[in-house]
């Protein structure tokens, strides 16, 4: 199946800065030591004017025009400032710059910022930029020492090619590590990301996806409630409730995972993949798909569900495999090793079958055996050919039978090289035998009692059935047709040579469809609490009866009389030379 949907993965290689790791280094680069706590910050000189004094018992210094101070690799400029000496901080107001290793730029309108804990908050229009990024705020907070930036009043993230916005972020300037929270919306040039946990670790290349994530695009959507994403090495992993959707496929899964450079995936657990158009479905536990091949293959007990009309097959087996040639191609599917159908008018198995969706023939290979309603066939191979979603046709080729039990349990036999079983609105109405044809039928006098046994022998026959039922048979070619009474039957006069009876084998609904389409299980009722009744009275006990003598004879219960059965005509035969 054109799992199309697993392409979507590569809109992930477009997040140079998707992603962000929850970790934050607890100590700073190494050979790189941080001021130690309680060093002056300096102010530098050119400031326009100061004015020193004691303010609400306070050592404040007024700064106005030009202002700049330095802690270590840490500059800070404004247009005017206060600077706390007791405290060792300061607050800036208008055109606020703060920079770092001439790497990471901050500005704002207003920034505070504390000299012992390296830590500053700036405000208002916030824009934060480095090589990578250029993030807008309204209000942002940056530890320097640690190299932390982060925000919750929402905000705006660009690079070349990608625009983010969140409620929450966090970005780490020195590991490159990047984290969005809460409303993340991902919007690249082919595809939107919206999903409330979104993170990057730029050192080991992989995206990360947490909570309900919904990914829109073009060729299509995909939604996971957790995924990862390794840029390096191109593989997605979509995990919890996993779903792809394509204009003309969905795919769910437990687990997916896509390799792009080796053009495979893999889905595990509850896979279910869904053809749109002719509402097909295969579910299964495990499947695997082949980009460049256009195949696809489930196995882990998977079944196929076909919804035609008012009838709805089922194709259960070992192993499905879908193959398609072109796009937008129904395709072929095959399945082996214990193929089993199930439909409301047809119940079949086989070693190995194939469902050309195409031209919609099934191939059944392999001692295949078909039930249609009381009839039994089997050949050497079969094709189903499907007309308006209904059966048309059922052609048997080499060692083709067919075994009918009439009222009386009798078998109804028909053999010969090949057939060819015509339907009218799923039931059968003619079948012709091609080919040394051999049957035995049995005469019944009113469904109650055999008559006597109609063999023949002819090059060809031809078969009419009324309500699946034989009506009349027709010798053509060379007849040779003998009516054998019943008390002159033989036991060999009763089966034609390769007759086998294999109702045991045929599947039932639960067989084929198995714990993938099942039904629900229904809540058991909760019995209801009943008051427990007053102790009656208590009353002297009846005597015990005598048991009876061990000799004495048992009793039978007497059987109900048989309703008649009413009469149906036996059925007529026609020789033709």
């Amino acid at each position: 199946m054109h799992l199309r949907f697993l392409l979507l993965s590569l809109l992930l290689l477009a997040l140079p800065l998707a992603g962000w790791a929850q970790r934050r280094p607890a100590t700073p680069p190494a050979g790189q030591e941080p001021p130690k706590k309680g060093q002056r910050i300096e102010l530098l000189p050119g400031a326009g004017q100061l004015i020193g004094g004691d303010f609400n018992g306070q050592q404040i210094r007024k700064l106005i025009g030009n202002v700049s101070f330095r802690q270590g690799d840490a500059y800070l400029y404004c247009d005017s400032a206060y600077q706390y000496l007791d405290r060792n901080a300061i607050e800036a107001f208008s055109n606020v710059r703060m920079v770092q290793n001439d790497t990471v730029t901050i500005t704002g309108d207003r920034g505070f910022y504390d000299g012992d804990t390296r830590r500053a908050r700036i405000t208002g229009n916030v824009v934060l930029r480095d090589p990578r990024i250029t993030l807008t705020t309204q209000a942002l907070d940056y530890d320097l020492t640690r190299k932390v930036a982060y925000y919750s009043t929402g905000g705006h993230i660009t690079d070349p090619e990608n625009v983010l916005d969140s409620q929450k972020g966090y970005y780490n300037t020195q590991t490159q590590v990047f984290s969005f929270r809460t409303n993340v919306k991902l919007v690249t040039k082919d595809y939107t990301i919206t999903n409330d946990t979104l993170q990057y670790n730029t050192q080991s290349k992989v995206a990360y996806f947490f909570g309900p994530t919904r990914i829109v695009g073009k060729q299509g959507n995909i939604y996971a409630e957790k995924g990862t994403y390794n840029t390096v090495s191109r593989v997605s992993d979509f995990q919890r409730n996993a779903k792809i959707e394509t204009p003309n496929y969905l795919l769910g899964g437990d687990q997916l995972v896509y390799d792009e450079a080796r053009q495979y995936g893999v889905a595990r657990g509850n896979v279910s993949m869904t053809a749109k158009k002719d509402n097909v479905v295969i579910r299964g536990d495990v499947g695997r798909y082949w980009r460049a091949l256009g195949r696809a293959k489930v196995y882990g007990s998977p079944v196929m569900r076909n919804i035609t009309d008012r009838d709805t097959l089922y194709l259960a087996a070992d192993t499905l495999v879908n193959v398609e040639a072109r796009v937008n191609d129904p395709g072929i599917v095959y399945a082996y090793r214990r193929v089993r159908i199930y439909r409301r008018d047809l119940l079949g198995r086989c070693d190995s079958l194939t469902y050309n969706r195409r031209d919609s023939v099934i191939y059944l290979n392999t001692r295949p055996v078909l039930w249609n309603e009381q009839n039994q066939l089997t050949a050497d191979s079969m094709e189903i050919r499907m007309r308006r979603q209904k059966i048309d046709q059922m052609r048997l080729y080499a060692n083709s039978f067919i075994v009918g039990q009439d009222t009386l349990l009798n078998f109804n036999q028909v053999k010969g090289r090949n057939m060819v079983a015509y339907f009218q609105n799923s039931k059968l109405r003619k079948v012709d035998v091609l080919g040394n044809a051999e049957s035995v039928y049995y005469a019944l006098d009113n469904d109650t009692a055999v008559t006597g046994v109609n063999k023949a022998l002819s090059a060809n026959m031809a078969l009419r059935f009324a309500e699946s039922k034989l009506s009349t048979i027709s010798f053509l070619t060379n007849p040779d047709a003998s009516f054998i009474p019943p008390h002159e039957l033989k036991p060999e006069d009763t089966k034609l040579k390769g007759f086998q009876w294999l109702i045991a084998q045929r599947p039932t609904r639960q067989n084929v469809l198995g714990k993938h389409f099942a039904p629900p299980a229904k809540a058991k009722a909760k019995p209801k609490k009943t008051t427990k009744p007053a102790a009656k009275p208590k009353t002297k006990a009846a005597p015990a009866r005598k048991a009876a003598p061990a000799n004495a004879p048992a009793t039978k219960a007497k059987p109900a009389p048989a309703k008649p059965v009413p009469a149906k005509p036996a059925a007529r035969t026609k020789t033709q030379p």
